[in-house]
């Protein structure tokens, strides 16, 4: 969660927020209480987000 705040600037509320609107990639489960992000799924959910922005 660290290193998806820090590539992404947003907080741990606000992308536990977006992966329960399923509007950010979601975490990958590794044991009881922790997970992981796809970086290349983070990756690309920011480049999204840029094209979008081009677009507007």
């Amino acid at each position: 969660m660290k290193q998806a705040c820090a590539l992404t600037s947003l907080s741990r509320s606000t992308i536990s927020r977006l992966c329960t609107e399923t509007s950010f990639p979601a975490p990958v489960p590794l044991g009881q209480r922790r997970f992981a992000f796809v970086r290349s799924e983070i990756d690309r959910w920011i480049t999204n987000r840029i094209e979008q922005r081009n677009v507007r």
